[in-house]
């Protein structure tokens, strides 16, 4: 079994989803620290062809706090505003018609844990680019909560059995390749392709899947999934 594992992200950017695309089971490790100016509860969108971070409003959020202990600010009137800000910049790219509909699922969706605010996110995009990859939230899993780091990922790894981790591969320097093959696991870590789009009028990569799914089809978002390389020893 693979597993892959990341943070709850709003709206991640392109390299989130081929992880997700490539593992049978993904964690989305919920009962960690929040952490402030992350990407738990922003990212980058277009507005007049220049970036801009789009946040997911909140109440208490704290570095002290698990991401599972915040909550999302979904007062109506907060997340018609979003949403407005959302159909300004992208009403005239050429998916906002398929696309506007879900984005307004997402953000409409009345559940304030964060944590499940942002699953219920990834499994209407994953449903739109047909990723049928398990989702499991990390917090719901029975393990030694006093571990940390790299420790443990490999207990969650024990937990479900997985033959395979796959990481992101801005957590290099993070896991060891002979501590995973010493408990029987191969670690891999994936490397996304630099992928440019026609946006406006200007070319912006790595913003969050939502431009992407804009100036996009489906089928060529499909396609976008599977550019990128596995490294790994």
């Amino acid at each position: 079994m693979i597993l892959g594992m990341m943070q709850p992200y709003f709206y991640p950017y392109l390299g989130y989803w081929q992880l997700m695309n490539c593992v049978d089971d993904y964690i989305i490790y919920d009962d960690v620290n929040f952490i402030k100016g992350g990407w738990i509860n922003r990212n980058r969108i277009l507005v007049n062809n220049k970036i801009i971070y789009f946040n997911l409003p909140m109440i208490g959020a704290s570095s002290s706090k698990l991401i599972n202990q915040i909550r999302v600010n979904n007062d109506f009137k907060i997340m018609h505003k979003k949403l407005k800000t959302i159909e300004l910049a992208y009403k005239k790219s050429p998916y906002f018609n398929e696309v506007y509909p879900i984005i307004k699922e997402i953000l409409l969706y009345d559940d304030d844990n964060i944590a499940l605010f942002i699953k219920n996110s990834m499994k209407i995009i994953c449903e739109y680019l047909n990723i049928k990859t398990d989702i499991i939230l990390s917090s719901d899993l029975k393990k030694d909560n006093t571990l940390r780091g790299q420790d443990k990922v490999l207990a969650i790894c024990k937990i479900l059995n997985a033959s395979e981790y796959y990481n992101a591969i801005g957590g290099m320097e993070l896991y060891s390749f002979d501590d995973f093959n010493k408990e029987g696991i191969q670690l891999k870590f994936l490397k996304s392709s630099l992928i440019k789009y026609k946006q406006f009028e200007t070319s912006v990569e790595n913003l969050s899947i939502l431009d992407m799914l804009m100036f996009n089809s489906q089928e060529q978002v499909k396609a976008y999934l599977k550019e990128f390389e596995v490294i790994e020893r």
